[in-house]
């Protein structure tokens, strides 16, 4: 299927400025020019690629065929700087899956070594980074083990390091007698949001079972780490992030000894790889300062 890159581009505009009319003022063009190219674009289709809302959002066709157009705008950068072309179309733009605790402790530095992109991540919890490019909705991923994604190229990047943490005041309350089946069972812990398993991942290793305690839902890294120093639960934290609080004693272990290593891969579409070996190239070189080498 051949579709025309000014109804790509109408679309890409929308779901990145949320609306029609600013669509329209980013490509310089009348809102009634954006409204028929994706007219003639869903008619060309055959399926509603947006929902029409505050902001727009795109439907699964939608977010699709709207990677797609990023995916060309990749390329076309490529063969521009091969080409010594003057590129007046500005820098090209990356749409990746990225685990929050990633971009927390490590993945922003890698995001700056890179000139000439524009980054569109997608957050979400690291079991789960490898779907967003299973369904081909990103270019790249960092995700979880070794699996590869088809079609993709997969390097592995290292595991990173969580800690069972918690406030001393938390530990005095909740684990008067040590850590164990019953004390875990009742005391509240965190979870980033409901795909997050890594604090019952680690109650397993500590206990051989599979158990339900009380949680906080919190989706945001640092306050993760906000949370478990104002006693409110505990948490698995990446170590970088706990570092500080664990040395001041604002924070203190669970277990003495007892890490959960979680290893990370970094997957880019294969097509794609020669556009983002720039990016590849940083994103190795900040994982390998960052994370632990994967046994």
């Amino acid at each position: 299927m051949i579709i025309d890159p000014h109804h790509l581009s109408a679309l890409s505009a929308i779901l990145r400025h949320g609306s029609f009319e600013a669509a329209a003022a980013d490509l310089s063009v009348t809102p009634s020019a954006i409204s028929q190219r994706i007219k003639a674009l869903e008619d060309r289709v055959g399926a509603a690629l947006i929902h029409r809302g505050t902001p727009c959002t795109a439907t699964p066709m939608g977010l699709r065929i709207a990677q797609h157009a990023e995916d060309i705008g990749l390329l076309e950068a490529k063969l521009a700087r091969e080409l010594t072309l003057d590129r007046k179309s500005g820098p090209a733009r990356v749409r990746i899956a990225v685990p929050a605790d990633c971009l927390a402790t490590w993945f922003i530095d890698a995001m700056a070594q890179v000139d000439d992109l524009l980054f569109d991540l997608v957050i979400d919890d690291q079991d789960y980074s490898a779907e967003w490019l299973r369904r081909g909705e990103v270019s790249a991923a960092v995700t979880v083990g070794g699996q590869t994604i088809a079609g993709c190229d997969a390097i592995a990047l290292g595991a990173l390091r969580y800690l069972p943490t918690a406030s001393p005041e938390y530990l005095r309350t909740w684990f008067p007698n040590g850590v164990n089946e019953a004390s875990l069972t009742r005391a509240p812990c965190l979870t980033f949001n409901r795909k997050d398993s890594l604090q019952k991942e680690w109650i397993a290793l500590q206990t051989g079972r599979r158990l339900s305690p009380p949680s906080h839902f919190l989706p945001s890294s640092q306050g993760f780490v906000d949370a478990a120093i104002a006693g409110l639960g505990w948490g698995m934290n990446p170590v970088g992030l706990v570092e500080t609080a664990l040395s001041d004693g604002r924070l203190g272990l669970l277990v003495e000894d007892a890490p959960l290593d979680i290893p990370m891969t970094w997957q880019v579409g294969r097509i794609l790889a020669p556009a983002l070996r720039p990016l590849t190239a940083a994103v190795l070189k900040c994982a390998q300062r960052a994370l632990r080498p994967d046994a």
